[in-house]
């Protein structure tokens, strides 16, 4: 039970990742200002969470079911709270899907918005009312720079963040009026441990339905070249929650918040031409035409990207 003075903070799938660190990071506060709500769909799968936090569980970290595909497991989640008080809401949980879309399930794309979109939108739901009462709250949304800017193969998750975008910019204007504040954290690559199972599986996966010529595009070009991508630019879940802890701390919390200014350029070619052939010609030649000297492109900044230059990517400012 959080104490006087403490900020409830309810977190979405924090089993591993980018939520056990944002968990574990709030929890571990030095001023001890949080009490973390952390939540995860499995409980069977609290271990990591548990073995991370430490001393901070049953102190400032407590832990409840809550799955977000499921209105009444969210309703029930946030009836367990104190008063139904959640001072801050950071939406974490997410699926990623990958792979040409011929060779995906409509169910499987449904399955995707249905915890990337609609999971974001069940949680906002059920506590912005409460929020609304109080005239004070913090709304984080994790979204990613897939959310600004489309990648090719990954049509579906990038859909699902776009959706998610659009429907965080209209509700922050809103929900302003009520002293509510909602941002998103905007990751590029991420190292975690469900990125790499998923770069493994679609590597030996079969693509049924799906033309050679892609099957080779996808398993030949793009793969190798977002795992360069991966490796030179890739944070850590560590990275993030820092960059999270920073938001929330902000006296003057900023809507969007890339939390890797290596790819402040990528998204600017978009808003740069307003036809859009700009960024979609762009990524067409650095895929296709120029993939050797991507690959030297991204060894070299692999190099230069010491740690010193990772600690400046962190930060929201």
């Amino acid at each position: 039970m959080a104490t006087s003075g403490q900020k409830v903070v309810l977190i979405t799938g924090c089993s591993s990742g980018i939520g056990l660190r944002i968990a574990v990071t709030l929890a571990e506060d030095e001023k001890k200002r949080y009490h973390v709500i952390a939540t995860m769909r499995d409980l069977k799968k609290k271990d990591k969470l548990l073995e991370a936090a430490g001393d901070a569980y049953g102190e400032t970290l407590t832990l409840l079911p809550l799955d977000v595909c499921s209105d009444e497991s969210v309703k029930q989640c946030v009836n367990n709270v104190k008063d139904r008080h959640v001072d801050i809401l950071i939406n974490n949980a997410g699926v990623g899907l990958l792979g040409p879309v011929e060779s995906i399930s409509i169910e499987e794309m449904k399955r995707v918005f249905e915890t990337n979109f609609f999971g974001v939108v069940r949680m906002i739901k059920e506590v912005m009312p409460d929020m609304k009462k109080r005239r004070s709250g913090h709304i984080v949304v994790m979204s990613s720079v897939m959310g600004l800017q489309g990648v090719v193969f990954n049509d579906v998750y990038t859909a699902s963040k776009f959706a998610m975008e659009g429907f965080c910019e209209s509700m922050a204007v809103q929900l302003m009026k009520f002293n509510i504040r909602l941002s998103m954290i905007e990751p590029g690559p991420v190292h975690t441990e469900f990125e790499t199972k998923m770069m493994e599986d679609v590597a030996k996966m079969e693509y049924p339905g799906v033309d050679a010529d892609t099957v080779r595009y996808f398993k030949d070009v793009y793969l190798p070249s977002s795992i360069d991508i991966f490796e030179a630019m890739g944070q850590t879940p560590d990275d993030i929650a820092k960059c999270t802890k920073k938001v929330i701390e902000s006296n003057s919390p900023r809507f969007r918040n890339l939390t890797n200014s290596l790819y402040t350029p990528i998204v600017a070619l978009k808003y740069a031409d307003e036809t859009g052939g700009l960024s979609v010609n762009t990524f067409y030649n650095l895929l296709f035409n120029f993939g050797p000297l991507m690959h030297i492109t991204m060894s070299i900044l692999k190099c230069l990207t010491c740690s010193c230059l990772r600690r400046r990517t962190v930060s929201p400012n």
